[in-house]
């Protein structure tokens, strides 16, 4: 008897557990919100403003900007979709800004907050009229994050002689992440599991190999993992460098599944095109560098012998807001929800 009770209260807690996880899950639930970034864009309120675009569409110059980052990128995708394109106009990349919030629901009601933001390429062919669809992640950003690298990291190594990360940084964001990824609004709206394309580590030396992708272009092994590339393995992310035809350095893709495999040309070469324009403009002493990267390639940016694009950009205002919406994250989201994010991480599966 005994031994049956006791065997019927341990059913009854995993069944509580179960539920309790379920529940967790359930309270969870994202939305999607779409913006056309074209010159006439204006950042809204909700808007990330450290992300590259928003920080192109401020100021006098702000039309200005959005229409030369346009055609810069239009210009690229153009040079690399080169077949049965003769005059290198065949292509018109269209970008939509997509802001996704997260709700969560607890004792306090229903709560909308601001999570992350990406841009997603469309491609028009004018000479078949077709849409194509291109590729999600581009421009990456989330608040989360800048609370991690702009908040907790610096707060943590205050006053340390040596530097060192805090135990489990970048799992809750990992999580989010991957929540969104496998949600049903994002395969509603995706095809693809998104590519993030950043610029490579100035603190890391990378070396080309041999292989040489038609798009991508040739491959460059990194000389040890970086603090992103751990980071970005939280979110189930892999990372591999390349430097496309006619670029002057290598970019890091972080992708899931096959990035050779997954994608067509000419979303890879959309991808590309996007970032590589927004890395010129943002670092330009590197990917708008008067000379090549090597076979032995170390990135500074430090370097001198680098152009300027006619895109004005506020790289010290960016660092700045990073802060601030650092802040946000910690004083909406990550204090207020201490204890409901504790225990959904701890239980979150896919």
């Amino acid at each position: 008897m005994k031994a049956n009770i006791k065997e019927e209260r341990g059913i009854n807690e995993k069944q509580d557990i179960k539920n309790t996880q379920n529940a967790i899950k359930n309270d969870f639930a994202f939305t999607l919100k779409s913006t056309c970034l074209d010159e006439n864009y204006h950042p809204s309120s909700q808007t990330r403003l450290t992300t590259n675009f928003a920080n192109l569409a401020r100021g006098d110059k702000r039309q200005q900007n959005l229409r030369n980052a346009l055609n810069m990128i239009n210009n690229r995708f153009n040079a690399l979709a080169h077949l049965d394109n003769p005059k290198a106009d065949r292509y018109l990349i269209e970008l939509e800004i997509l802001t996704v919030t997260m709700s969560i629901d607890d004792k306090n009601g229903s709560n909308d907050l601001p999570m992350i933001e990406v841009l997603k390429t469309n491609i028009i062919d004018s000479k078949t009229g077709q849409q194509i669809e291109g590729v999600a992640g581009n421009n990456y950003s989330s608040y989360v994050r800048d609370y991690d690298f702009s908040i907790l990291l610096t707060e943590y190594n205050k006053n340390k002689s040596t530097f060192s990360i805090p135990e489990n940084f970048g799992d809750l964001h990992g999580k989010l992440y991957k929540c969104f990824v496998n949600s049903v609004t994002y395969k509603e709206h995706f095809k693809m599991s998104p590519i993030i394309c950043l610029s490579v580590s100035s603190n890391k030396t990378y070396t080309r190999t041999d292989y040489q992708h038609p798009v991508l272009g040739f491959e460059y092994l990194q000389n040890e993992y970086s603090l992103t590339d751990e980071y970005f393995s939280k979110m189930g992310l892999k990372v591999r460098f390349f430097m496309p035809p006619n670029s002057v350095a290598p970019m890091a893709f972080y992708h899931s599944g096959d990035l050779l495999a997954d994608y067509t040309d000419l979303g890879l070469i959309s991808s590309i095109s996007t970032m590589e324009t927004f890395q010129k403009i943002y670092r330009p002493e590197i990917y708008n560098a008067n000379s090549v990267a090597g076979k032995i390639y170390k990135p500074s940016l430090k370097h001198e012998d680098y152009s300027l694009t006619r895109v004005v950009y506020d790289r010290e205002e960016r660092s700045r807001l990073a802060v601030e919406q650092g802040k946000y994250a910690e004083e909406h989201f990550i204090k207020p929800y201490k204890s409901l994010l504790e225990q959904w991480s701890a239980n979150f599966t896919l």
